[in-house]
């Protein structure tokens, strides 16, 4: 019994089962089990219900929307940005669909309407499986510094800034497991307004290879550098960077000590722009840390400012014991920069259009390419055997003069030229 049959006869044996009694109802139950083949409780609440109840419409699953090929672009394009949130994903594919075309051979039109009109949480659940490898852990090394904390104000609110120019500052460490010796630390500074991220190397945490580092920056940045806010550690709060901030009226806040929540947009941008592109391992050559400034200064400074979207938080909202956040459209830094000056009334700057222009002409699959292969030969300097030196004791004709007032560690590396 299938179809309109089994409509028409579920309404006489709803009739018979409500009039029935007790041992009548089991009869009535017994025999529309054997017309229908349905399992006993599953019969009992369809003849529970009323007589004249219309029966319910059956709703035809949604076929597939996207097809495989499309998916496999949106694969494709995911994989050569590094792997970012489908969120930002998302704003992506605008920018990288032009260069796609010209790397997948069959991107049709159809295709490229599929991978632009897919949603973020479709982008989730098409890749969810390839996802869980990208899971890790994040270590620091840092010491609290003590100097000018009285000096150097605490900032707790949130940023409410319309301009670039006001960044956060992290240093992470590549100590890898062992924590001793000299190592080196990337140094993060990212814009709050824009989400400009520019990344440089130095050898240690001394004071004055950091302000090294951020003049560096300080020259290199679309935008004028206007404040600066830092943890507390002992490479930030120091005389160097406080008298440095002072000289070119830089603004110097600090963050809550053990509150990493004062530093969220670094934070966060210590994991893309760091640790999910170098891990965790160990890298302490002078060669390692002239490789890895090369690839902050060019490739990778394009690749996560001109074509890595970011999307920012714009409100929170309690429901229950969830929190539903509200981000804006995912944007690149660059685009947030030209936008920022499109609400200001005021012109493109010369660095800002070159950035523009310069964005029509690379490929960002190659830049991808490029990146992968720096990133090989880094992990090939890495790795590299080192020349040990054997300690032999010396003769006493051979006895090296330490003279007086020499710094003990220029003594001792003169015993092994």
């Amino acid at each position: 019994m299938a179809g309109e049959r089994i409509e028409k006869a579920l309404k006489v044996f709803r009739e018979r089962y409500r009039r029935a009694g007790r041992d009548g109802r089991s009869r009535v139950l017994n025999e529309f089990c054997a017309a229908t083949g349905y399992h006993r409780k599953y019969a009992i609440s369809l003849l529970n219900r009323p007589v004249g109840e219309q029966p319910h419409e059956v709703k035809r699953k949604r076929g597939v929307t996207y097809s495989a090929r499309a998916i496999r672009a949106v694969e494709i394009i995911w994989e050569a940005a590094g792997y970012p949130w489908s969120e930002r994903l998302k704003g992506m594919l605008p920018v990288w669909m032009p260069w796609a075309k010209r790397h997948v051979a069959w991107l049709s039109a159809s295709i490229e309407q599929e991978v632009l009109s897919i949603s973020a949480r479709q982008i989730d659940r098409r890749l969810r499986a390839k996802k869980r490898v990208l899971k890790r852990r994040l270590y620091g090394r840092t010491k609290p510094g003590t100097l000018l904390k009285h000096h150097i104000p605490v900032k707790t609110d949130c940023w409410d800034v319309h301009e670039p120019g006001f960044t956060e500052i992290d240093l992470v460490s590549h100590s890898g497991q062992e924590a001793s010796g000299e190592f080196i630390h990337s140094l993060n500074l990212t814009d709050v307004q824009t989400g400009w991220v520019e990344t440089r190397a130095v050898m240690g945490r001394g004071e004055s290879g950091v302000v090294e580092a951020i003049e560096e920056i300080r020259q290199s940045v679309p935008f004028r550098l206007q404040g600066i806010d830092s943890d507390n550690g002992s490479e930030f709060i120091n005389h160097h960077l406080y008298g440095y901030c002072q000289r070119h009226r830089i603004q110097f806040t600090r963050g809550r000590p053990y509150k990493k929540d004062d530093n969220a947009h670094i934070e966060q941008k210590n994991w893309t722009h760091v640790r999910k592109i170098f891990g965790w391992d160990r890298y302490d050559t002078v060669p390692v840390l002239d490789a890895m400034n090369k690839l902050y200064r060019g490739e990778l400074r394009r690749m996560m400012n001109l074509f890595q979207s970011s999307v920012k938080l714009r409100s929170t909202e309690r429901v229950g014991s969830r929190l539903r956040r509200r981000y804006d459209a995912a944007q690149t830094p660059l685009d947030r920069l030209v936008a920022s000056y499109a609400t200001s009334a005021t012109p493109l700057p010369t660095p800002v259009q070159d950035l523009l222009a310069l964005r029509q002409k690379i490929d960002p699959f190659e830049l991808s390419a490029t990146i992968q292969r720096s990133l090989e030969q880094i992990e090939r300097l890495r790795s590299a055997p080192r020349l040990s030196v054997t300690r032999t004791k010396p003769t006493p004709s051979a006895r090296v003069q330490i003279p007086v007032n020499t710094h003990k560690e220029t003594a001792y590396a003169s015993l092994f030229r």
